[in-house]
Formats: C-alpha cells, structure tokens, sequence
C-alpha cells in the first residue's frame, strides 16, 4: 500500500467508527464531565495514552482531572467521576480501579467496544465505541488496521470532539483558553 491509499482507510474507518457512537449517551458524558468535582482516568497501554490526551486537553478547559496514579491524584469521592477506557471491557486494571471507585461512590463511565465484559456490571452506563477488538463481536466494525489501533484512534478523537462540544456549551474563549496551557516549554 502507499502512504495516501493507508491514510484513506485510517480516516474513513476512523469516521465510520466515530458517527456509530450513540448520541444520548454522548450529552449524558458531556453533562457527567461538567458536574463532577475532579474527572480521573484510567486505561492501559495505548488507550492511556489518548485518555492522557483528554486529560490534558480538560485541564485546558479549566476542568480538573487526573490520571489514575499520576504522583499528584488526589482521592477519588461520590463528587468524582471515573472514565474507564477499555475496548474490550476486560482489561483486568481498570476493571479493579473502577471497582475500587465504586467504593467511593463515585460514578463510573466506561468507553469501549464491548458492551458485555466485565464493566458493564461495574459502570453506571458506557460510551460505546463499536469496532474491532480482541473478542471479533459480530457487531464490531471491522478494521484493516493492527489489532485495536481503531479503537484508540476513534477514542482520541471523541475525546477531542468532547471537548470541543464542551467549549462551545460553556461559550468559553478560545484565546483566553491559553492562560491554562503549559508555559514552562
């Protein structure tokens, strides 16, 4: 394949992926992120490194929010809300944080493609992502990326989609956006 021909199929699997994701649940996230106290997020591998994005992102936004076991996470409380980032819902880490979130009571929201793993006892509901996992479910979307490159993609993407329908529902100012961006580079 060539460069343009595999950037094709990246962005359209990308953009099929992303206008599968329900809109109810989407407000609902939205509305959770804007009335919890502090936001934590977890997940492993390279679906970490895109909830770390979003981490970054709402921070910029003037939204508190955390990595589970960055140095400086403060306690999780009922005020809070966990986002759990695992396609396949599995992921034996963030299935022990959610459940030890839940002690706390604080709310759960797991983002993922797998709507019957072990999550969906444990969070309050799911956004879902539907495409391709480890398990093959009959309705992922189907990808011809490496494993579950998709699912980390289409994750970074929502994610910046959120904030952006974020700015826009608190009519924040994008240049005055900048008093929160890093300034010690």
């Amino acid at each position: 394949m060539n460069y343009d021909l595999t950037l094709n199929l990246i962005l359209e699997e990308i953009n099929v992926a992303a206008h599968q994701i329900n809109g109810e649940s989407i407000n609902r996230f939205i509305d959770d992120i804007l009335n919890a106290d502090k936001i934590f997020v977890t997940g492993v591998g390279r679906v970490m490194l895109s909830l770390q994005a979003f981490v970054k992102r709402l921070n910029h936004l003037g939204i508190t929010a955390y990595c589970v076991g960055d140095i400086t996470e403060p306690a999780i409380t009922e005020k809070d809300l966990l986002i759990v980032g695992s396609g396949s819902g599995c992921s034996i880490l963030p299935v022990a944080i959610a459940e030890k979130a839940k002690e706390y009571n604080a709310k759960v929201i797991h983002i993922g493609s797998n709507p019957h793993g072990s999550m969906a006892e444990i969070a309050d509901y799911m956004v879902r992502i539907p495409v391709r996992t480890r398990l093959y479910l009959e309705d992922e979307t189907d990808s011809g990326q490496p494993m579950t490159s998709l699912f980390e993609q289409s994750l970074l993407v929502f994610c910046d989609t959120i904030a952006m329908m974020i700015i826009e529902k608190k009519k924040l100012n994008m240049d005055e956006l900048w008093m929160y961006h890093a300034n010690l580079e």
